[in-house]
């Protein structure tokens, strides 16, 4: 009985063996199947930036005011009827800001080279704030008094003559640099690159 029964031990022994060791090897399986899984969650494929992500970030700041400059200027408004002549004397101040409306910009996106190429439109003056006006010296003809048209008239020249200073002392040039910089700035998203560039028609020609 003896003899017969040790062998049996040794070969109920050894199916426990077995078991377990296919079970190591299962259990073995499916976490290397998991970690699998996981890891490759972990890797998620990079972020694609898309033409419509871009254009809503530019949609934000549709009007960006990049530059803003006060100024003071003399206007002076004359005007000559029945020989009679009115004239006034005045010094405005007043406040320009100059921008892009990026409603106008065309976008271009290169998601092998991580690079998003923005193509702007020209800067404008986009407001006149006129904060004050002095008046230094207001004569009316005798027979050609100051009337509401030519204080309307006064207002637009005082307008006008704010813009034109402005634009000569280059607020649409700096608003140029500035927005392009902001936007660089504004635009990284995920490690792409931003490039600026202006239209064909603003470009200096070479040579």
């Amino acid at each position: 009985m003896t003899t017969l029964g040790e062998p049996r031990r040794v070969f109920l022994w050894g199916l426990v063996v077995v078991g377990l060791a296919m079970l190591v090897v299962v259990g073995v399986a499916l976490v290397r199947k998991t970690t699998g899984a996981i890891t490759g969650l972990g890797r998620a494929a990079p972020p694609q930036i898309s033409h419509e992500v871009v254009m809503e970030r530019l949609r934000d700041v549709a009007k960006l005011v990049a530059s803003e400059m006060t100024l003071r200027d003399v206007i002076i408004y004359e005007q000559t009827r029945f020989r009679s002549t009115k004239r006034v004397l005045l010094v405005a101040t007043g406040r320009v800001s100059a921008g892009i409306n990026l409603r106008g910009a065309e976008v271009t996106i290169d998601s092998g080279a991580k690079k998003i190429t923005v193509t702007l439109p020209p800067a404008q003056i986009l407001s006149v704030d006129v904060t004050n006006v002095t008046t230094y010296d207001e004569r009316a003809g005798l027979l050609n008094p100051f009337t509401s048209d030519d204080r309307d008239l006064i207002q637009r020249r005082i307008r006008t003559q704010l813009t034109l200073a402005a634009r000569s002392s280059g607020i649409l040039e700096h608003a140029d640099v500035s927005a392009a910089k902001a936007l660089q700035d504004f635009l990284k998203l995920d490690g792409y690159s931003v490039e600026i560039r202006r239209p064909l028609a603003l470009q200096q020609p070479t040579g």
